[in-house]
């Protein structure tokens, strides 16, 4: 389940806003881009209230699991395929340390923008669904959404809004196999349809290139940063520590994503629903 990665997001950096000057910066970028990737990671979802993980697991940082393994490996392909209800166990935990949580502001405005600029497109490493509910129309999920759930026999699919209904090792309703949330585990493959997606985006081109609260830690993450960097695109980085990428952009706001988004819907005028 490897959906969000550490936010980089420690340090009184955390708590400084954005300058004005940056932002009407950003403003500018995002005025003159046809075609924008904006890329997501866990420091976005943070400003809801939910945690950063190593991985997936800050719930379980320097700690082996009740059964004696890292995080990683009980919410792994393998572990799923072997022992579904270890696996299960941990993604209960999880969902459950999330639930009540919903898409703040940053979330808003990016759904906004997308109102206005039909070539702005969303790559989260997030799990947690917050761009579909915050209504962004074109978001590609790299590592899945752990709120639509498939049965691994059938082909049987439900959203859920949580897990509070779903019983320890879930099955399907119509053929009893193991259910499963669409999600990466470690050790699996990137959803083939959502890596379609991204490089046709990219074999396009972006004039704004946008990196958000994410380490930037995954080569196909950090990539479009820094090839709309080579290619003399508008790069930004929003994040309050320094990233993979953070030496290549353009344009670094030393913030986080709530406030830098609120400051600069207030710029642009923009009015979220």
């Amino acid at each position: 389940m490897s959906g969000a990665d550490q936010a980089d997001q420690t340090g009184t950096a955390a708590d400084v806003p954005p300058s004005a000057a940056a932002i009407e910066q950003l403003a500018d970028m995002v005025r003159r881009a046809e075609r924008a990737l904006f890329i997501t990671g866990a420091g976005i979802s943070a400003d809801s209230g939910l945690p950063t993980y190593r991985g997936v697991g800050g719930l379980y940082d320097d700690a082996a699991t009740d059964e004696g393994v890292p995080i990683e490996v009980a919410l792994s392909g393998p572990m799923f395929r072997a022992q579904p209800a270890v696996t299960w166990k941990y993604i209960h935990q999880i969902e459950t340390a999330c639930r009540g949580a919903g898409p703040n502001p940053a979330h808003d405005v990016i759904a906004a923008l997308q109102t206005t600029m039909p070539g702005l497109w969303v790559l989260t490493q997030n799990v947690d669904g917050f761009h579909h509910r915050a209504g962004s129309p074109r978001v590609i999920p790299i590592h899945g959404d752990v709120h639509a759930l498939s049965c691994t026999a059938c082909g049987w699919q439900q959203r859920v809004p949580d897990y509070a209904t779903l019983g320890p090792l879930p099955r399907c309703p119509q053929c009893e196999a193991v259910v499963r949330p669409d999600v990466v585990l470690f050790g699996e493959m990137l959803p083939s349809a959502h890596v379609d997606a991204l490089h046709q985006q990219s074999s396009l081109g972006f004039d704004l290139v946008v990196s958000i609260g994410t380490t930037s830690a995954f080569p196909y993450i950090a990539a479009p940063v820094l090839n709309a960097a080579a290619q003399g695109a508008d790069t930004v980085e929003i994040n309050p520590g320094r990233t993979e990428v953070s030496d290549f952009v353009r344009l670094k706001i030393a913030a986080r994503a709530r406030p830098t988004f609120e400051a600069l819907a207030d710029v642009l005028e923009l009015r979220p629903t």
